[in-house]
């Protein structure tokens, strides 16, 4: 490799304590971080978790993590020379090294939302079509 970034990046999961893998990459400028987290996983450890579902169009949302103490998206933050730190965010439940439960709450509780309908009104379900029916009696 010529020149090339270093990506030193949380491992583990919830519990498991502060521990940092440190990565060189190939670096070119103007790659993403998300590139280069790409290449690592294909590279290096196919075994690093990241979220992301777009490549460099910053609509998903998906891949934002804390980049060198700020919140950031890896699609957007660019490679630079030298070593960049990745870390999950520090305010959503961590799953695996950068990926986080990026969830929105009510995405998260239209899941169980026949059983939130029934609690709140005590006499109508609702399911996932939104169709409405009587709850049992009880």
């Amino acid at each position: 490799m010529s020149a090339t970034a270093v990506l030193k990046v949380a491992r583990g999961g919830p519990g498991d304590g502060d521990r940092f893998d440190t990565f060189e990459v190939p670096y070119t400028p103007g790659q993403s971080i998300l590139d280069g987290l790409m290449w690592i996983r294909e590279h290096a450890d196919a075994s690093l978790a990241f979220r992301f579902a777009c490549i460099n169009a910053n609509v998903c949302k998906e891949c934002v993590m804390r980049i060198d103490g700020k919140n950031g998206y890896a699609c957007t933050e660019r490679l630079k020379p030298g070593e960049t730190v990745l870390e999950p965010l520090a305010n959503k439940r961590l799953i695996r090294d950068l990926a986080c439960d990026t969830v929105p709450p009510k995405e998260r509780l239209a899941e169980v939302g026949e059983w939130i309908i029934e609690c709140e009104t005590g006499a109508e379900l609702l399911d996932r079509a939104g169709r409405t029916s009587r709850a049992p009696d009880g």
